[in-house]
This record gives C-alpha cells, sequence and structure tokens, in this order.
C-alpha cells in the first residue's frame, strides 16, 4: 500500500512530466535510425520514471551473469557525451531539492536512481522488487 501511495504522489508531483519527456525523448531517438538503440533504453527509463516505487534497477551483467560487452559501454560513452550529462544533471538538481524535506528524502533516492540510469542506460533492467 505504501509503494502505491508513493507511487501516486510521484506521478502527481512530477513523474508524468519526467515519464513524458523519456518517452518523447526515445520517440526523437527512433525516428533517426541511428538513435534506436537508445530508444529502447529511453522507454524503458520511462516506464521506471512513471511508476519507480516497487521496481528495481539491474545493472549490466548483475541479472543473468553476461556483461554488457565493448558495444554497449561504447553506446554508453556515446550517449553520455551527447545527451546523458545534462540529463543526469537535472535529475541530480531535482533530487538535491528534494533532500531538503524528511518527505522528499525518498523521492530524492529515486530521482538519484535516475541520475545513475541517465548517465549509462544501454544494459540497465527494470524488475519488480521481489
Amino acid at each position: 500500500m505504501i509503494r502505491f501511495i508513493l507511487n501516486i504522489l510521484w506521478f502527481v508531483l512530477g513523474g508524468w512530466i519526467s515519464g513524458l519527456l523519456w518517452l518523447l525523448g526515445g520517440a526523437i531517438l527512433a525516428l533517426t535510425i541511428v538513435g534506436l538503440p537508445w530508444a529502447f533504453s529511453a522507454w524503458r527509463i520511462a516506464s521506471y520514471s512513471f511508476w519507480p516505487f516497487g521496481r528495481e534497477v539491474i545493472w549490466g551483467g548483475e541479472a543473468d551473469g553476461k556483461d554488457i560487452g565493448c558495444f554497449g559501454i561504447g553506446l554508453n560513452l556515446i550517449w553520455f557525451i551527447f545527451a546523458g550529462w545534462y540529463i543526469a544533471l537535472s535529475h541530480l538538481m531535482i533530487a538535491i531539492a528534494q533532500f531538503v524535506s524528511i518527505i522528499g528524502i525518498p523521492f530524492a533516492l529515486k530521482n538519484l536512481e535516475l541520475t545513475k540510469l541517465a548517465m549509462a542506460p544501454v544494459g540497465a533492467t527494470i524488475r519488480r522488487k521481489p
């Protein structure tokens, strides 16, 4: 029940904007054939941006023991240079503002997770928490 309430508060207080912007970014990336590998990652992050509580991010090879490889590292590097750093910076600034109040701390922690995800989205998977 607490996850549901946190998700509703998250969505109403800005999660819908974040999710829609990630969806829009993914759509723009999909329009350019070159951006297709990042579009799927952006859509995955959009679903997490809408409803983050009760879900967790699994990085690289944590889920199946496989590494993302040189290709995935290269994609993440290109992403970071052209888009990831300023998207991550925006999530970080929002997290800092949310840390000011005790009520905002759970939301700030999720924004920090989105900060990390915005820096290197390729190879990350999102699953429900057990």
